[in-house]
């Protein structure tokens, strides 16, 4: 292949497979030419399961030209041959940093499977949860006592506020509340009182008009609410309340959740560590 087409790519992992997946889709997004098919095939923990995945992985290799990519953090080496006897581009993801570390620290590594997200805090555990647990709460206005907020976003409807916030939640357990602007906020041309307490925790999202009529629509077919003029009306108001209110804001049609919520939490110096 000569950097366009399709290639089919498994991320295998003795554990859940997230790891391979998230590393796997940063490494294969550099590659903007080509199609990539992705599976993903979680806790081959033994050998039977080795031999299930490499024969699946044969069988995709048989009914392509293109050999599969495997993108691969099962720490067996055993199981890890199985792999590679499918006969894929088997890249391991975690051999290049366990060596060095097994020369710096004077120590083999364990072999133990299902560790990459084994090595549980409890605090940090609860401190997750009670954070998602917040953000559900606060979601949409429901609960407006913003008071105990690490950040509170603001902006129209569906322009991406919820996602960011449980993801802040789920990964970082930053407490993450969310504000959507009403009809009567906008027409008011001003920041909403009860956010004015919260001015420093405050972060705006905006979004393209177009985009924002297609999210709408596929939430409410043939409605008011997801006509464009609507659109284009309802964020240009907003935007004036962020310039007016000198808010920080973020573009979302075009950025990942991920980005989103690292740009924000980066913005406000909210440090805290991913789970």
């Amino acid at each position: 292949m000569n950097g366009n087409g399709r290639r089919t790519v498994f991320f295998i992992s003795d554990s859940t497979g997230i790891t391979a997946e998230t590393i796997g889709n940063s490494i294969l997004a550099q590659f903007e030419g080509v199609t990539f098919d992705a599976h993903r095939i979680a806790f081959v923990d033994a050998p039977d399961r080795a031999r299930a995945a490499a024969l699946r992985i044969k069988t995709i290799y048989a009914q392509n030209d293109e050999r599969p990519i495997v993108i691969n953090t099962i720490v067996d080496p055993q199981l890890c041959e199985i792999i590679a006897e499918s006969g894929a581009l088997v890249i391991d993801v975690l051999a290049p940093f366990v060596g060095t570390l097994e020369l710096e620290l004077g120590t083999r590594r364990s072999g133990a499977i299902n560790r990459a997200h084994g090595m549980v805090d409890f605090n940090q555990y609860e401190a997750r949860i009670n954070a998602t647990n917040y953000a559900l709460a606060h979601d949409d206005g429901i609960d407006i006592d913003y008071t105990q907020a690490d950040v509170v976003l603001v902006g129209v409807s569906r322009v991406g506020k919820t996602p960011t916030c449980l993801y802040m939640a789920l990964h970082y357990g930053v407490r993450a509340a969310n504000y959507p602007l009403t009809d009567e906020d906008l027409e008011h041309d001003e920041l909403p009182k009860r956010l004015q307490g919260c001015r420093a925790r405050l972060y705006g999202l905006t979004i393209d008009p177009l985009r924002l009529a297609q999210v709408r629509e596929a939430r409410r077919p043939g409605s008011a609410y997801a006509k464009l003029e609507r659109c284009q009306r309802e964020l240009v108001l907003a935007d004036k309340i962020f310039r007016r209110e000198h808010l920080p804001s973020l573009n979302t049609t075009h950025t990942s959740i991920e980005e989103i919520g690292s740009k924000i939490m980066a913005y406000l110096g909210i440090e805290k560590h991913m789970f």
